[in-house]
């Protein structure tokens, strides 16, 4: 199981010096926003030419991209969905001119006038028909984040999603922290939902119980995400079940730590993880 990272909290930085910075630490593979406007890819403008000097560039420095992502909530809505899709597909196609072989989104908020689960089950499945069509004519997998503010919030999401839209091509970005703070069972989803995930996103949740004893789980403040290794799960145990189901993909690195800079805070979630990679 290799370890990864997603780029976007390093904006600042070219794509090329990224590849130099991870070169000898524990980071083996890339997890790339490719949004219109992306200053690491940039889907609508990659170029045959500028695709194959990141192939050579990714090959120099011992890398690969775990995955494109294009992470935005306008998927549910109806105004913009026919624009979100037609970028969607842009990006399979940057993902499929690079070999990589999954592309990371979010299902989006809960449709006006509608709940999460409703959203799930009548807007969803028209949403991600053509572009879970594209991306099986390029080979691509569709994994979508368990962000909880998403529709995708707890486990009971995940089961009306795969109800819902049960393409083999479509799975989860599935992220551990999001169920933490949310008092779910986040080891759970890893034998359930084994044959859908496609890609996984290693950040951790910190809590403080004492707050929560004191203000209550309605108040803010008292969890936050964290680099793995610095909260409450445990990374060997979560590891391990990843493991025993099957995964042998990437852990990609998530930093919303506000503790560390965005350049280190990759270091130290990297050499936490690499015990148990």
């Amino acid at each position: 199981m290799d370890i990864g990272m997603l780029t976007a909290p390093l904006s600042d930085y070219p794509l090329e010096e990224i590849c130099e910075l991870v070169e000898d630490s524990f980071i083996d593979a890339l997890e790339i926003p490719a949004h219109p406007g992306s200053p690491h890819i940039d889907a609508l403008k990659l170029t045959a030419k500028r695709s194959k000097e990141i192939r050579q560039m990714l090959e120099d420095s011992m890398l690969s991209i775990s995955s494109l992502c294009y992470y935005t909530c306008d998927i549910s809505d109806p105004k913009k969905m026919v624009k979100t899709q037609g970028i969607a597909k842009k990006v399979i196609d940057a993902a499929a001119s690079l070999d990589v072989p999954v592309v990371c989104m979010l299902t989006g908020f809960a449709a006006p006038g509608m709940t999460k689960l409703e959203t799930i089950d009548k807007v969803l499945p028209k949403a991600f028909k053509p572009i879970l069509a594209h991306a099986a004519k390029k080979n691509i997998k569709i994994a979508v984040e368990n962000w909880y503010q998403t529709c995708l919030q707890g486990i009971d999401t995940m089961e009306a999603l795969f109800q819902a839209i049960p393409n083999e091509n479509f799975g989860l970005n599935y992220d551990p922290s999001h169920l933490v703070h949310q008092g779910c069972d986040h080891l759970a989803p890893l034998s359930m939902f084994k044959k859908r995930i496609f890609h996984t996103h290693a950040k951790d949740t910190l809590i403080d119980n004492a707050k929560r004893a004191r203000c209550g789980v309605y108040a803010e403040g008292w969890w936050r995400y964290v680099i793995p290794g610095y909260g409450c799960i445990n990374w060997g145990e979560y590891i391990g079940t990843l493991l025993h189901n099957g995964y042998t993909g990437v852990l990609s690195i998530e930093h919303e730590d506000d503790a560390f800079d965005p350049l280190a805070g990759f270091f130290f979630g990297s050499n936490q993880l690499a015990q148990y990679c």
